[in-house]
């Protein structure tokens, strides 16, 4: 049942990035053809922008050392945008050489994670990332800056707003044309992610230039996400079926599980575009070829939904009352 809610946004785009920041933190590694099978499948249920994989070495991220082999794989695919992360010129070289017109660039607001998941600084990082977004904008290209722990960090604790407003005017001021703000341990609340937001707009970061990424380890991802809507965000990250994590960060969990968030935001008036049960169906089928189930409530209650109308006959169903 619809019930639209004042002050919301009428179109959300949805940010997928199960194909990458989802079997990249697989245990096994994925078979190019099906990691290309699955996002075509994203692409079918009306999902316009898919992040495909990322550029970075294999020594570091096995899961996604087919990029070369798994990006042409795609090239058939019309109006959907292939997001790739590249963690710096070498890795821009490659996307570049292969087409892509959308590129990641991905920092970290604490000193900790930045050394876990660069070996660097915050400013060495940025410094990193700063001849690559120049490059990248010189060909064209569209450059999201990803920040992580921009709510909680699993070695330093709490983090300061001030630091992530730092990085994110930072990243913006060298030329990225987005930002997403990663709840990498998933630790953010409703209040936090306003307070957060406020802070930015005051350093003159557009809301319209945000978005937003959340984990659902203690199962605020969805309220969280319905604060930055009501904030103006309409830009939100989820993964199919709610894959990924950190691979850097053991106490993070899945990530906000795109069904789950489709099916908040179609209840609430809001459109994305997306086939919900199309979007079901292709979960499903990776939980499948990942030998589990899918940690989605919305893929779990469909699935069992769709069995019992398909093993339910006519003959077998309980008499209604008149």
């Amino acid at each position: 049942m619809v019930v639209p809610t004042r002050g919301l946004p009428t179109r959300v785009r949805i940010h997928e990035v199960g194909a990458r920041d989802g079997l990249q933190n697989e245990k096994t590694v994925v078979p190019t053809e099906i990691k290309a099978e699955f996002i075509h499948r994203l692409a079918d249920a009306g999902l316009t922008t898919v992040e495909a994989t990322s550029f970075v070495h294999p020594k570091w991220v096995p899961q996604l050392a087919d990029a070369e082999g798994l990006f042409p794989l795609l090239g058939d695919l019309q109006g959907v945008h292939l997001p790739v992360l590249v963690p710096n010129e070498r890795g821009l070289d490659r996307a570049l050489a292969l087409g892509a017109h959308r590129v990641g660039v991905f920092a970290s607001a604490t000193e900790s994670f930045a050394r876990a998941n660069l070996n660097r600084t915050v400013d060495e990082a940025l410094a990193m990332f700063a001849p690559v977004v120049a490059r990248a904008r010189e060909q064209g290209v569209h450059v999201r800056g990803y920040l992580s722990m921009c709510f909680g960090d699993p070695w330093e604790g709490a983090v300061p707003i001030s630091k992530v407003v730092r990085v994110c005017r930072a990243l913006l001021d060298m030329g990225c044309d987005e930002l997403s703000l990663g709840d990498t341990i998933g630790v953010a609340t409703p209040g936090h992610v306003s307070a957060m937001l406020a802070a930015l707009n005051a350093v003159q970061v557009p809301t319209e230039r945000i978005g937003v990424h959340f984990h659902d380890t203690y199962g605020q991802a969805l309220t969280n996400t319905l604060a930055a809507l009501q904030h103006g965000v309409t830009t939100v990250d989820a993964s199919a079926g709610g894959l990924g994590g950190c691979p850097y960060a053991k106490s993070a969990t899945g990530n906000l599980a795109t069904e789950d968030l489709v099916w908040m935001l179609h209840g609430l008036g809001i459109d994305t575009g997306v086939d919900l049960v199309r979007l079901s169906a292709t979960s499903a089928w990776m939980a499948d070829q990942l030998g589990r189930p899918s940690p989605s409530r919305t893929v779990r209650a469909l699935t069992a939904r769709s069995h019992e109308e398909q093993t339910v006959s006519p003959q077998t169903a309980a008499p209604q009352e008149q």
